[in-house]
């Protein structure tokens, strides 16, 4: 039961050949909504999850006290995210991250929107941190991400501090071809203590996510379907995520020597009539990007 478990969880580590490839447009339309409670942001996407409310339900009573100065709305936001149920496709992050993904996103997204809002105010109001985070997928990508190129990847990220993950043969496995991806990221969001599967160090990006191609690896000649390449997040040089307009912006990186983007633009989407949830915010300082010297080591 246990290896079950694990299994559906690391799969949302290993779907980045999911990502579009292409610059779609930009993921907004929930910045200026009211802040509602987890039940209230759910009912619209009912038709899509028929299970979610249940699901809801265990993922608050799971969250609580809230930590990292959440509320409990908030923290549950993130725990319904990380859970997975079956069938595979009317689970909320395997839908929410094909609506992100599609070209189609403006048709499809508008019942998300609430819980986009509480969801991505959840996230904004985690501290970001700067480090070197995995994920990968068993394919050979090389084609797909060329060196010197700029890639955007738009549905939630799930990423991996330990290698160890990687390596386990309920995620890549040790054997066929596979890509890793080494990522130096600057606003990673540690969402273990609002996870349900707390014993993993999920790191999280969020949408609209853009990286440079540093450079292509083979750590071994004994292991030559192991790639690893190597990605630098990068500031786009227009908003793809608008910011929620309750969050703190204090808890964004330090972009002074990067380039200036405007976080919070004024939506034109009605507000619906709801009562407006508390929102407790971290005031923890933020970390420095990581240092170019701070490379991955793979044991050959």
């Amino acid at each position: 039961m246990a290896e079950a478990k694990g299994t559906v969880h690391f799969n949302r580590f290993i779907d980045v050949s999911e990502e579009p490839g292409k610059l779609l447009q930009p993921i907004e339309g929930y910045q200026s909504l009211e802040l509602v409670s987890l039940e209230e942001a759910i009912e619209p996407i009912v038709k899509f999850c028929p299970d979610v409310r249940r699901r809801a339900y265990i993922a608050k009573g799971n969250c609580d006290p809230p930590k990292d100065g959440l509320t409990q709305d908030e923290s549950a936001s993130i725990f319904l995210y990380t859970m997975e149920w079956a069938p595979r496709d009317q689970c909320l992050y395997v839908v929410l991250n094909s609506i992100l993904r599609s070209k189609n996103r403006n048709r499809l997204i508008t019942p998300w929107l609430l819980f986009m809002k509480l969801l991505l105010t959840a996230l904004f109001n985690l501290r970001s941190c700067g480090m070197t985070v995995w994920r990968g997928v068993r394919l050979d990508l090389r084609k797909e991400y060329v060196v010197g190129k700029t890639y955007t990847w738009w549905g939630f990220s799930s990423c991996t501090e330990s290698l160890h993950v990687l390596e386990s043969e309920s995620f890549l496995g040790q054997e066929e071809k596979r890509t890793m991806f080494s990522i130096e990221c600057f606003n990673g969001k540690k969402i273990r203590p609002h996870s349900s599967l707390e014993e993993e160090d999920e790191i999280l990006l969020l949408p609209g996510s853009q990286f440079i191609v540093k450079s292509h690896l083979q750590p071994s000649k004994k292991d030559p379907d192991l790639i690893i390449i190597h990605l630098q997040q990068v500031v786009p040089p227009f908003v793809l995520l608008e910011e929620p307009s309750i969050s703190k912006k204090d808890n964004l990186p330090d972009l002074d020597k990067q380039t200036k983007v405007k976080l919070t633009i004024t939506s034109t989407e009605p507000k619906p009539q709801h009562l407006k949830s508390d929102s407790k915010l971290s005031t923890k300082p933020i970390p420095t990007p990581v240092d170019e010297e701070k490379k991955y080591q793979i044991k050959s």
